[in-house]
């Protein structure tokens, strides 16, 4: 991702840019975030918070994902100020807590990470998962960051053996709703996104097993997955992403672990 710029020209609306992607928390999580023990954050407000409606959380947390997604693909910094004036508006004093979910949010579905920009004060700029370049081979700018999914693609391989059976890997893009031959809102249709798209542009490598009749397909780290990152730092990002959603979302990650489970 090139070097961010300050933004110098207003992005659209983020009320018109609603559409841009619909982000469906689960109300037993957005009642685990805003309760008292997931209060901590990195943002600092000196004003009291008082309780919020799941409804209106979960609202907030979306319209400040969006208005960052669209700073993530305009490659602009934002700020605190910005985004109370352009977002949250009237409800500074839960913007700690939104800011916290809808940054969470962004690296678990997206791949991408809201850091602080130093020395500037609550100044922020959003960067893909372990510097991964797969969101620029998107077209004009457009769609939506994929370096999250290509992430979990990466540390499947590298768990199951390095090739692994292609079943595994869908099966692994199953258990999160993304299906084969199923267009998915965020990730568009799986096997197009990882067998042409990641293929062509060497993060993956997709080959029939050797002497295999009937054919069965294998997929392995492509060379440019190695150049970006290095496996000690996909499952120390996919450790950290797990340790992050245990605390704030514990009801899915339980899900996630029985489904693990039951493969072993």
């Amino acid at each position: 991702m090139s070097k961010l710029n300050k933004p110098e020209e207003d992005l659209q609306d983020p009320g018109e840019a609603q559409g841009l992607v619909e982000v469906q928390l689960l109300g037993t999580e957005v009642q685990e975030a805003a309760s008292p023990s997931a209060s901590s954050s990195t943002v600092s407000s000196s004003a009291p918070r008082e309780a919020l409606p799941q409804e209106a959380l979960k609202e907030m947390i979306t319209k400040l994902m969006n208005f960052l997604l669209l700073k993530y693909r305009a490659k602009e910094l934002t700020s605190q100020a910005e985004m109370l004036k352009k977002v949250l508006k009237d409800n500074q004093e839960h913007f700690p807590l939104v800011f916290r979910q809808a940054s969470e949010c962004l690296q678990l579905v997206f791949g991408v990470e809201v850091a602080g920009v130093y020395p500037r004060k609550d100044t922020y700029g959003m960067i893909p998962a372990l510097g991964l370049t797969c969101d620029e081979m998107l077209s004009n700018g457009q769609g939506l960051p994929k370096a999250g999914l290509l992430v979990l693609v990466l540390s499947v391989i590298m768990r199951n053996g390095d090739p692994t059976p292609e079943e595994v890997v869908w099966g692994a893009l199953s258990r999160m709703g993304v299906y084969v031959g199923r267009e998915n809102s965020i990730f568009g249709e799986p096997r197009e996104l990882l067998t042409q798209v990641w293929v062509g542009g060497g993060y993956l490598e997709y080959r029939q097993v050797p002497d295999s009749d009937p054919a069965r397909y294998e997929f392995l780290w492509g060379p440019r997955a190695y150049a970006e990152t290095s496996k000690e730092q996909v499952m120390a990002f996919v450790l950290r992403v797990r340790q992050r959603t245990w605390r704030t979302f514990p009801l899915l990650s339980a899900e996630a672990e029985r489904e693990e489970d039951k493969e072993a």
